[in-house]
Formats: structure tokens, sequence, C-alpha cells
């Protein structure tokens, strides 16, 4: 069994920061890519940013140059740095992994969260 969790949501006004974060638990051999994703209502889930076990990144248009993704590996939690945020913004944010787990060791599958809100508002 595993679970991924999102923490740090909340409300803040447009221009401030928030940090999210992702701890992932369970049955655990490894994780791969891991990764966060938005959706706001009336909209497609879409690519928030991207990380490897090994430290590339990848972001989405709308959020480059003000979101920052990290990872720490050791304690299987994934971190998004969000600053300059806009109204735009405002969404639930949903953390991603590739997990294999010890029951199948050579065999990943995805695994999401349940969703942290942010919203961006004056």
């Amino acid at each position: 069994q595993v679970q991924l969790v999102e923490s740090g949501g909340g409300l803040v006004q447009p221009g401030g920061s928030l940090r999210l974060s992702c701890a992932a638990s369970g049955s655990i051999f490894s994780i791969n890519d891991m990764g966060w994703y938005r959706q706001a209502p009336g909209k497609e889930r879409e690519l928030v940013a991207t990380a490897t076990r090994g430290g590339n990144t990848n972001y989405g248009d709308s959020v480059k140059g003000r979101f920052t993704i990290s990872r720490d590996n050791a304690k299987n939690t994934m971190y998004l740095q969000m600053n300059s945020l806009k109204p735009e913004d405002t969404a639930v944010y949903y953390c991603n992994a590739r997990i294999a787990t010890y029951s199948s060791p050579y065999s990943s599958r995805t695994y999401w969260g349940q969703g942290t809100q942010v919203t961006v508002s004056s």
C-alpha cells in the first residue's frame, strides 16, 4: 500500500509565496519520476513541474521562472516552491509519482495524492 499526501496549500495574496510538500509512504522500493499537476474549476488537469530521481526538472510554460520543484529522495518527499503567485495559479494541486513497491520491485505504477487547494486572491 502506497500513499501520497500533499500539504501546504492555502489562501495567499497575489505576489505571495507558498511551499507545497508531497510525502510518499508505504511499502516503497523505489520512486522514479515525481511531479506536480493542477486543476482549476472547469479546466483540464495540467502539468506544473516534474523531477526525475536524478534531479532533472521540467516546468509548464505558465510557471517557468516562478515555481521550483525539488526532491528529498532520502525522505521520499517532493516540494514545490511557488513564488510571485497570480490569481490564475488558483487550482487544486496534485502530486504524482511513479513508484515500485517491495511486492513488485521491477514494475512501477503511477500514484496520485488527494490534492491540496491553492487560492490566490486579494
